[in-house]
């Protein structure tokens, strides 16, 4: 103490002779700090490990108080390094000229998270003030940030946050903690701010204890009539409190289906984790999906476009080329938009798929053909990191679409209407899509091997995926062949 004293007083009197002032401003400043008054610090950075798939990092903390006190903690809250600022401590959120859907969402994300980082931190502080700063337990810290980042539904303390905070505030922490891509991610966001805004028309507080099964039907029925709604002056302003990149429009039963399985999935999380008991699906069925009859480019029309001369739009072109690749090894648009040069070994592509990455982290190996070692070196001296010069995938898709369209691809397919789930025909220009190529590549491997798991070891299904049969039709030639079997 008497050490303490002494070093301030040296410092006050060497700058005496400046500042009358300054010697009583540092010796109240060592009184504070001996009777223990000093103010606590906190610092954040972002781990140096990055998550493979959505290549963010986690924010850490750090706690001073005084020379005795320093604790460090991991904050669950994932940021991406082109959104954090180390010198303001905050996360930034970008003010671009241009607005797309994709990027409003990136907007509401990164304020939400900045949002919990405040509050995270003003946890830290009001907790802190009730401590014994002599006997303050060495996991403090990290005790309390679990506390924070995943309360029991059932605590009773004050601190904890209350009933109809928990149930959402969990759910951000599912959406932030869990290994979704990028896309997922902002899938469940969508979802959350859907059931909130039902929460808030329907003046409710969502728990984990009181949604039931009645509630999930009425929620369903909110999802097929929401774009109505929108129209009532009472529904503006809850829309004005959660609001969307663009104005609800009808939903098809595949989107509401999606909807109640990524809530159901959260469901099943918090029972798996302790935050409650209740689970409303296990009385309320999720409908099934409805797909109609697979459509797909032949090989014959994949080669037309591929050779169709696109030299007075190299933009086009480009695009082009990188459709066609996607045909060739029927990747994913996810995966293939993370491949890099690293992805070509001894020739052909290797890579994990994202979608499966968490629970089956298998190698997909598909082997390049002529057409494909042609694109690839065509884009050989491309100096990006990435395998090709990509641009957004919704610009991606719409390229599709243009491309199809010129070079004369505009086949009439039957498809079933996403919303009123009937029949009817469109040209294919009109509706393709990344995932074209994806139907593309197993559609055709196909009609040459009838061997699903041998094709899905090169697609990237799964042993007996029932999804894989969304992706291939027994066509006229396929039918003919099975019934000579009976000759």
């Amino acid at each position: 103490m008497i050490t303490l004293v002494f070093c301030c007083f040296q410092i006050s009197h060497q700058k005496v002779t400046k500042n009358i002032a300054e010697p009583i401003i540092i010796v109240t400043f060592a009184v504070q700090y001996l009777n223990g008054a000093i103010m606590a610090t906190i610092t954040l950075s972002l781990s140096k490990k990055s998550d493979k798939e959505t290549h963010l990092h986690e924010l850490l903390i750090e706690f001073w108080h005084g020379r005795k006190i320093h604790q460090r903690a991991k904050t669950n809250i994932f940021v991406h390094p082109d959104y954090w600022n180390d010198e303001t401590q905050n996360i930034v959120i970008p003010n671009w000229r241009v607005m797309s859907q994709e990027r409003v969402l990136l907007q509401q994300e990164l304020q939400e998270k900045q949002e919990r980082l405040a509050a995270m931190k003003s946890a830290v502080h009001t907790s802190f003030q009730t401590q014994d700063k002599n006997n303050l337990a060495k996991d403090w810290l990290k005790t309390l940030l679990d506390g924070f980042n995943f309360p029991k539904a059932a605590a009773t303390d004050e601190a904890q946050p209350q009933p109809q905070q928990l149930f959402f505030d969990v759910w951000n922490t599912y959406i932030d903690t869990h290994k979704f891509s990028d896309h997922r991610r902002r899938q469940n966001r969508v979802i959350w701010r859907t059931l909130k805004r039902f929460e808030l028309y329907k003046g409710l507080s969502f728990t984990f204890d009181n949604i039931t099964a009645d509630t999930l039907r009425d929620f369903e029925r909110f999802l097929v009539e929401e774009h109505k709604l929108v129209e009532q002056k009472k529904y503006q302003k809850v829309l004005n409190a959660i609001p969307e990149s663009r104005t609800p429009k009808p939903r098809g039963q595949n989107t509401i289906n999606d909807f109640m399985l990524r809530l159901r999935s959260f469901y099943i999380w918090a029972n798996d984790n302790g935050m409650t008991t209740n689970n409303p699906f296990r009385h309320h069925k999720i409908n099934e999906c409805v797909y109609g009859t697979p459509y797909y480019i032949t090989i014959d029309e994949r080669n037309h476009l591929y050779q169709f001369d696109f030299s007075d739009n190299p933009d086009l072109a480009r695009q082009r080329d990188i459709f066609v690749f996607q045909c060739l090894i029927g990747c994913r648009v996810s995966d293939l938009w993370a491949m890099t040069k690293s992805n070509l070994v001894n020739g052909a592509i290797e890579y994990i798929p994202r979608k499966t990455k968490e629970g089956r982290a298998i190698t997909v190996r598909v082997p390049l053909n002529a057409i494909a070692n042609e694109i690839i070196e065509r884009y050989k001296d491309y100096q990006g990191a990435k395998l090709f010069p990509f641009t957004s995938q919704q610009q991606y898709n719409r390229d599709i679409k243009l491309m199809f369209k010129l070079s004369g691809l505009t086949r009439i397919v039957t498809v079933i209407n996403p919303t009123t789930r009937e029949e009817e025909q469109r040209p294919i220009c009109d509706i393709a899509s990344s995932h074209l190529a994806r139907r593309c590549f197993v559609g055709n491997l196909y009609k040459k091997v009838k061997d699903p798991n041998l094709i899905g070891k090169l697609s990237g299904h799964k042993e007996g995926s029932r999804a894989f049969c969304r992706y291939r039709e027994i066509d006229e030639e396929t039918s003919r062949e099975l019934v000579t079997m009976l000759e």
